[in-house]
């Protein structure tokens, strides 16, 4: 009896002085998908409505990061050893803005990974908070996702009012001229509204993880820095996106062209952020991203357009199992693969640890192999080779016709470039951007060892190599980078 008289004593205690109750973690309702058709007609007030619905559920955040700077001796490389203390100046402090939007009563709130990343303190100001209030809300990360940059947030202090929740619509529905609306918090310009329509969608953009790629929706609603983690709604008010990205111009302003995160992308994901972070699935390849056409299928024995070439195969399940470069995978786990991305989007949907039937062309032939699925390591992905730095050589170089100049692979560009020893083949110098070699994705100290299945040596067996190749068909041309194999096929004009 004492127990429960505390506690309506507390209670009115904490009524009276305006104290909130603290958020704890507890089960996250995943919201429902309305999958109905977008239907009916707009008037003047469609946009006034979906603002006025939807505002309430979209929140400002602040976060806080400290960062180590560099002293004026340390920027300019030089040391002064009568003071070594001033090497180390004093960390920073960073003040960042982003968006984000309320998806649960609980406080839970999504927002992009990037605008938490390495935060020390996280604030949110809801919509409802007036807009010079001095005090935020607290909030803590429940799990984040690298591969489509999501973070879900948990208010740690909650409003005295009941929180105002997103409604979720289905991204699958969305095509191009469709009406969309931004919500966000640019500049600190919290709940600001901007209109346009979606311009695309199915947009391969990169990730956080190198040459890894995620479908987007592409929009012409305005989007500029700030906006981040905002949701992107459709003319119902429901959440169809989240705003990640934008094509910018040096100042970061809009140039009407922003990415977001389809929601079902993140609503598939959301019971594992509960659980601190997605498990994903890899096979430890890499495919080409360039279109297959119906010339590339012909090249490579097909008899429809589809599948994915493998154009390198890293350490793990794939080697072990027996996958090679050039294969071409037509079905993985008894599912037919439509391209590279399906390949992709099928594989980190696996589950880590099951055994799959893999069915590959390889020299014409149909063969299938089994391999077991491991666990993506998105922080490992995200370690990346530096380029290696470039200079002048003196030696003569030669176009090819495929958009690209090769030049003699020196001794001093195999010291230069770290190259094993033995290796031979011809120094790619230049790559134009706009032709055929920058579009399959070769690169400017590419080394071509291997065209068509023919090793190449030096510059006059790469240039016969590839003047052999008919015009319209393609080059198949495997270059070392980065002290590994990888294949690339470019078409001859």
């Amino acid at each position: 009896m004492i127990a429960v008289i505390s506690l309506v004593v507390g209670m009115v205690i904490a009524s009276r002085l305006g104290m909130s109750p603290v958020s704890f973690a507890g089960s996250l309702d995943v919201p429902k998908t309305n999958s109905a058709p977008l239907t009916g007609p707009m008037d003047a007030g469609t946009f006034r409505q979906v603002a006025q619905q939807a505002s309430p559920t979209v929140v400002s955040i602040k976060t806080t990061s400290t960062r180590q700077t560099s002293s004026i001796e340390e920027f300019f490389g030089l040391q002064n050893p009568r003071n070594p203390r001033q090497q180390q100046a004093p960390p920073e402090t960073a003040i960042s803005a982003g968006s984000g939007f309320i998806i649960d009563k609980a406080g839970y709130i999504l927002t992009n990974n990037h605008v938490v990343e390495d935060a020390t303190k996280i604030e949110v100001k809801l919509a409802a908070m007036d807009e010079n209030e001095t005090h935020w809300l607290s909030a803590k990360v429940v799990g984040t996702d690298l591969l489509t940059d999501t973070a879900l947030l948990q208010l740690t202090e909650m409003p005295e009012e009941p929180l105002a929740v997103s409604q979720f619509g289905d991204s699958m529905q969305l095509q191009p001229g469709d009406w969309v609306m931004a919500i966000g918090n640019p500049f600190s310009l919290s709940n600001s509204v901007t209109v346009g329509v979606v311009s695309a969608i199915g947009r391969q953009q990169r990730t956080p993880l190198p040459e890894r790629f995620e479908e987007m929706i592409q929009t012409d609603a305005a989007i500029n820095r700030g906006n981040s983690g905002g949701p992107l709604l459709n003319i119902r008010g429901e959440v169809v996106g989240m705003n990640t990205q934008i094509y910018s111009n040096d100042g970061g302003g809009n140039l009407g062209i922003g990415f977001a995160v389809p929601i079902n992308t993140i609503r598939d994901i959301l019971p594992q952020l509960m659980k601190g972070k997605v498990v994903r699935g890899r096979i430890g390849v890499k495919v080409m991203t360039t279109p297959m056409s119906k010339t590339d299928a012909e090249d490579l024995g097909l008899s429809a357009v589809s599948g994915a070439v493998i154009s390198e195969v890293t350490e793990g399940p794939a080697k072990n199992a027996g996958v090679r470069r050039g294969d071409v995978i037509l079905e993985f786990n008894g599912k037919a693969v439509k391209n590279s991305a399906d390949l992709v989007a099928t594989v980190t949907r696996t589950t880590p640890g099951t055994t799959v039937p893999v069915k590959i062309v390889r020299g014409r032939k149909t063969q299938t192999l089994n391999l077991t699925v491991a666990e993506l390591d998105p922080l490992a992905e995200r370690q990346q080779p530096g380029e290696p730095e470039r200079t002048q050589e003196p030696d003569a170089a030669k176009e090819t016709g495929f958009g690209m100049t090769i030049e003699p692979l020196t001794p001093n560009a195999v010291r230069r470039l770290n190259l094993p020893a033995g290796i031979a083949g011809a120094l790619v110098s230049d790559v134009d951007a706009t032709g055929q070699a920058a579009q399959a994705g070769l690169r400017p100290l590419d080394v071509i060892i291997d065209i068509n299945d023919q090793k190449v040596t030096n510059v006059d067996q790469a240039s016969k190599a590839l003047d052999a190749v008919a015009s319209g068909r393609n080059a198949r041309i495997v270059v070392f980078r980065g002290g590994r194999e990888l294949l690339v096929m470019i078409r001859k004009r």
